[in-house]
Order: C-alpha cells, then sequence, then structure tokens
C-alpha cells in the first residue's frame, strides 16, 4: 500500500497524464484544421502515448492497493497563432510534467518508497525522450521559417508511428 503523500501526488500525476493527452488531442485537432496533417499526426500519437502513461500509473496505483482519484481536468487551449506555437507549448507543457515527475520521485526518497521511486525512473527516461523530441522539432521549425521548408518538416512529422504499449 502507497502512503497517503505518494497517493495523493500520483492521483495529481495520473489528472496530469489525462490533461496532457487531451492537450495534444486539441493541438492535433488545430493542426488538422491548419493544414498540417503531418503535425497532427505526430500530435495525435503523442494524444495515445499520454493516454497510456496515464494507464501504467493507474495500474500501479490499483497493483499498490491505493485510492483512484479521478481529478477535474481544465479545458486545454485550442487556438494557436503558429505551428511553432503548438510545438513551443508542447515543451513547456512537458518542463512541467518534468517537474512534477521530479517532485513525486523526492517525495518518494523522503518516504522510503523504493517501488514507487523504481517505478518512477521509466518515466523520468520518458521526459527525458520527450523534451528532446518537441525541441529538435521546434529547432527545425526555426531553422525553415514558414513556406516549403514549413511543408517538409510537416510531412516528416507524418511517419511518427505508435510504437508505446500499455
Amino acid at each position: 500500500m502507497l502512503c497517503k503523500n505518494i497517493t495523493t501526488q500520483l492521483n495529481k500525476q495520473l489528472n496530469l497524464e489525462f490533461f496532457s493527452s487531451y492537450l495534444y488531442l486539441s493541438m492535433s485537432a488545430w493542426c488538422t484544421k491548419n493544414g498540417y496533417n503531418g503535425s497532427a499526426n505526430w500530435f495525435m500519437i503523442q494524444h495515445e502515448e499520454e493516454r497510456l502513461h496515464a494507464f501504467k500509473i493507474y495500474d500501479y496505483m490499483l497493483d499498490q492497493g491505493s485510492e483512484i482519484d479521478l481529478l477535474e481536468m481544465k479545458r486545454p487551449k485550442i487556438k494557436y497563432t503558429s505551428l511553432l506555437e503548438c510545438f513551443d507549448q508542447a515543451l513547456i507543457h512537458e518542463q512541467k510534467m518534468t517537474t512534477s515527475l521530479n517532485k513525486i520521485l523526492d517525495i518518494a526518497l523522503k518516504e522510503k518508497d523504493h517501488a514507487s521511486y523504481g517505478f518512477l525512473q521509466w518515466f523520468v527516461t520518458e521526459q527525458i525522450e520527450e523534451e528532446s523530441s518537441v525541441s529538435e522539432i521546434i529547432s527545425k521549425l526555426k531553422l525553415v521559417g514558414d513556406g516549403n521548408g514549413m511543408f517538409m518538416v510537416d510531412t516528416q512529422l507524418s511517419e511518427r508511428v505508435m510504437t508505446t504499449t500499455r
């Protein structure tokens, strides 16, 4: 059984993971509406990955005999001024997720909850990948600017396929 503090924090993280899924679904819809079909694909896959991350926490909490508390979720932003803004916001969000996970890891260490600490290491590694991936896309978008280069980057993003499993 998880201690109360870890249970509270994992429920908050569960909410953040579901919100991430919702946010990326919103970004995918904006991209589709604005003709960025490759980016829409990228964000749709990101949406699915985040949903799977939420269920990873959900399953862990249930396996540990903890209570799931589905918290209220805020509405994600649905309008953006550019594709670059979408990815900038995605990076800011991923950095927020990293900060949240690090907070839970600190609590797990303080509580000597080695099982949760070990479990959360997967998420730490995943966050390194998430931030790096989005940062790389932002760099490409800044490099090419508007026009044909933007089309090429968007086309490259259409090649992303789902690889994560629950």
